[in-house]
């Protein structure tokens, strides 16, 4: 298909919120959702996670190793969720309602907000530390709360104005970022490499044990829970793609690019600098200790344009979710409210939780329920070949009724019933450090709650679904039934 013709649209404060974006609107191109999966992703936030392997106890290559096959998993799984919503023209948990009921979509809006919070939480959190951690060494800055508190609070609120703005300068900003966070990566190597060391970081050996159910437990805490994060994201920028213009191929291939560069380059990178900072408890502080004296400048300025590229990216999405939540909600004020609750947790995590073990179970636990939702999404895009009624898709934010996606009482049970059984059984095979399922007995110890949630997903929505059809348009835009 021919490339876009026309020129990018100005930096504005977006006035779309979960409403269908008019084809006129939809500018955007498969190389903006690579460059904004790239440039949101290269940030301490995400670098992080390339540590959790080594405070589990694994060396270097089996980190590596478990990272690049969970990374791998999870975007074979979600990149294809990117197609949805660039066949409907709103975001994911809308595109939802085709398959779960214009109702029953909420599921996947609440999964979105919770994932978001969390990870938009956990980048406020590391790039305060990677900001208060330079200042400290290079001016004396006191490495107290009080400084933490202030840099939070300004991360928060320039990351919140980006979100605002929305998808233009988001992703606009994400290119810049790209570009700096890659040479900064590239010279963070040469930083550390008379550092770098394979052996394990930590001396009381396999978190869980025993070698193999670690290393499970790194695929998913640390590989596929990267690609997991963005299960309700993708939609927020395919969205901005016109299907009369860019075929689904090449958002695809962006998409799948995006996904690995975007989080294999800053895990690996995590990896590499955690071994050689030797970081057992403490990631961001040991990497700031080991650091060159010259390497804190860069270091710094990631802390900052990482940091307000990825809560940016992340804030908006909950904006998005809360606007579907609760339609009343105009989408900026639904911003600034989520981004309010997310400070709150950045101050939880630095003041209360136990990092590594909130951070693992907070992305297991959400990979289990995830799961499920992703899984039932792309089932149900399967059976309907993309074809969806955009119009019917708005009936549950328009506060009206009917329409081809109502079911029964605007929820499909069904695919409702599929999704709390994948939920529950890929909750009852987790272990983490906070709580462990009954199922790992019979799975010798290994944590397969990703495989086990998308398994016992799929057959149970496809055996449900025996004898009722996916629901799919007569005409391109068939008009839903008001009755306020």
């Amino acid at each position: 298909m021919p490339s876009d013709p026309r020129p990018a649209a100005p930096v504005s404060i977006e006035t779309h919120g979960v409403d269908t974006i008019p084809d006129a609107d939809r500018t955007g191109r498969p190389r903006d959702i690579a460059g904004i999966l790239l440039g949101s992703n290269l940030c301490l936030g995400v670098v992080i996670f390339g540590w959790l392997p080594a405070s589990f106890g694994l060396e270097f290559w089996p980190a590596v190793t478990s990272m690049i096959v969970g990374t791998l998993l999870g975007t074979l799984l979600v990149a294809p969720l990117a197609l949805v919503s660039f066949r409907t023209g709103t975001n994911l948990s809308t595109s939802s309602g085709g398959h779960f009921g214009v109702r029953g979509r909420l599921i996947g809006s609440v999964i979105g907000l919770l994932l978001s919070l969390g990870y938009a939480a956990l980048t406020v959190w590391t790039g305060g530390a990677a900001v208060v951690g330079p200042l400290h060494r290079m001016f004396g800055l006191p490495d107290d709360g009080v400084s933490h508190s202030i840099t939070y609070a300004v991360l928060a609120v320039l990351s919140v104005l980006v979100a605002i703005f929305g998808y233009q300068l988001l992703t606009r900003l994400s290119k810049w970022v790209a570009l700096g966070t890659v040479l900064l990566m590239a010279v963070g190597l040469f930083a550390y490499a008379d550092q770098f060391q394979t052996s394990p970081v930590t001396d009381s050996g396999y978190l869980l044990g025993d070698f193999w159910p670690t290393w499970a437990l790194s695929v998913v805490a640390a590989g596929l829970s990267g690609p997991m994060a963005f299960i309700t994201l993708l939609g927020d920028y395919s969205r901005y793609v016109s299907p009369r213009r860019h075929s689904a191929g090449t958002v695809f291939g962006a998409t799948c690019a995006g996904m690995l560069l975007g989080l294999l380059i800053p895990q690996l990178f995590g990896t590499f600098t955690a071994f050689a900072s030797r970081a057992a408890d403490d990631y961001v502080g040991s990497l700031v200790a080991a650091a060159p004296l010259w390497f804190l400048l860069p270091l710094l300025l990631n802390g900052v344009f990482g940091t307000i590229g990825n809560a940016g990216v992340l804030i908006y999405s909950m904006g998005l979710d809360l606007d579907a939540i609760v339609p009343p909600l105009s989408r900026v004020k639904a911003t600034v409210l989520t981004s309010a609750i997310s400070t709150v947790l950045v101050f939880l995590g630095y003041f209360v939780w136990d990092a590594q073990d909130a951070v693992t179970a907070f992305v297991l636990l959400l990979t289990a329920v995830g799961t499920p939702w992703a899984v039932i999404t792309l089932i149900g895009f399967a059976r309907c070949r993309g074809a969806y009624d955009p119009d019917a898709l708005q009936v549950y934010n328009r506060r009206s009724r009917g329409g081809i996606y109502w079911y029964s009482g605007g929820w499909n049970l069904r695919a409702a019933a599929a999704w709390a059984i994948g939920s529950l059984v890929g909750l009852l095979a987790v272990d983490t450090a906070l709580y462990k399922g009954p199922l790992l007995a019979l799975t010798g110890g290994i944590d397969l709650s990703f495989v086990l949630a998308a398994a016992a997903t799929a057959a149970s929505y496809l055996l449900l679904g025996i004898g009722s059809p996916q629901p799919v348009p007569a005409e391109p835009d068939v008009r839903a039934t008001a009755n306020v």
